[in-house]
């Protein structure tokens, strides 16, 4: 099978690991790989490294010239039998999947096109999803919650919406002594910290680290868990500013930042809470998965896809998105009681190892793909 991807972004997120994982796993089981992608980016690097077909484009450029794009990303999607397209954010007036729509109908391809998305964005259009009625169409949801918002809210055709995990790397994300004393050795803290927590992905605000420094603050301030120690991973945009707010609230103690890496399990063999304070746009983390298969407990924003693994009291506590005191308060509850924190840490792993094995839910798509009538 020709296998295509399209992943209009230069981030190194969950999403774009996946793609390089997927790829991966699909050539080591002998389909072929094709992707496109913006040049120079983590996808178009990690994927080719691996042995796809790359077929890369100016990213700043397709957003104001996207015809000039239109051989290259017609010459990809020809040698794919099916093109899988993560809905991103329209840019100007180009949206990936609505081109790879527009390159598929000009030229008569018969390429399906299958939009993948976790994320629920208000303001995105039906068009995102199925570009138009020319082509043969199919959405692909990494949670429930995205399948039942996008046929009620945007009346797409239950047949055609379709939902497959993600998953996560079991063997991977798995502790053991060995890897818990390098945890220590590449993660120095100040000693006699406890609970550490950990906050990891892109230092943007839709993620709201700043919420959990101020659930942090509060805290402190009335002495509940005055050893809490934060590790604060990743990079973007608003690293600065979030430095600046550590000084400001004065937690430099209490909060360290560290860079994005490509091997998270290191984190979560250093920590004993994970959290998640995102306060939109997020589908069904990864992180959350990484952490849960390591036997680490989450406290997580209830947003998206969240409430089909964080169930409270038994894998973790959901809070409000952008509630502070909530936030606070669950872990509290989650650090206060270790016999039920220990059996939240045996609940996270039995659920990934049960439901969320990542080499199974690549085979759940590759039994989709075989499934269609090309």
């Amino acid at each position: 099978m020709n296998i295509g991807f399209i992943e209009d972004t230069n981030l190194r997120g969950g999403t774009q690991i996946w793609v390089v994982e997927a790829t991966k796993y699909f050539l080591s089981v002998g389909h072929n790989v094709f992707v496109i992608c913006p040049k120079d980016s983590f996808v178009a690097k990690n994927c080719k490294k691996v042995g796809a077909k790359i077929f890369e484009y100016d990213w700043d450029d397709i957003a104001v010239n996207k015809e000039k794009y239109s051989k290259i990303w017609t010459e990809g999607l020809l040698e794919m039998d099916v093109a899988i397209c993560t809905v991103h954010p329209p840019r100007n007036n180009f949206h990936c999947s609505v081109f790879a729509g527009k390159c598929l109908k000009e030229n008569q391809l018969n390429t399906i096109l299958i939009t993948k998305t976790g994320t629920i964005v208000p303001q995105y259009k039906r068009e995102f999803y199925i570009p138009n009625d020319f082509i043969r169409t199919e959405v692909i949801c990494i949670t429930n919650f995205t399948r039942n918002y996008l046929i009620k809210n945007y009346n797409l055709p239950t047949q055609k919406v379709h939902l497959i995990y993600q998953g996560t790397e079991i063997d991977r994300f798995t502790s053991t002594e060995k890897t818990k004393k390098e945890a220590f050795l590449r993660y120095k803290l100040p000693e006699k910290r406890t609970p550490i927590i950990a906050s990891i992905g892109s230092l943007e605000k839709r993620k709201g680290q700043i919420v959990l420094l101020e659930a942090i603050k509060s805290l402190l301030e009335e002495n509940k868990l005055p050893n809490i120690h934060a590790m604060i991973v990743g990079e973007g945009p608003d690293e600065n500013m979030l430095k600046g707010k550590v000084s400001e609230l004065k937690l430099e103690n209490n909060v360290t930042f560290f860079p994005f890496t490509n091997e998270p399990n290191y984190i979560f063999d250093r920590i004993d809470v994970l959290v998640l304070s995102s306060i939109n746009k997020e589908g069904l983390p990864n992180v959350l998965l990484e952490s849960m298969s390591m036997g680490i407990p989450v406290v997580s924003s209830d947003i998206a896809g969240v409430s089909e693994i964080v169930f409270d009291g038994e894998t973790g506590y959901k809070v409000k998105a952008g509630d502070k005191d909530e936030l606070a308060q669950a872990i509290i509850k989650i650090w206060s009681d270790k016999k039920r924190y220990k059996k939240m840490q045996k609940n996270s792993r039995k659920l990934m190892e049960s439901k969320f094995d990542k080499k199974v839910q690549f085979k759940k798509f590759l039994d989709f793909f075989s499934e269609l009538k090309f």
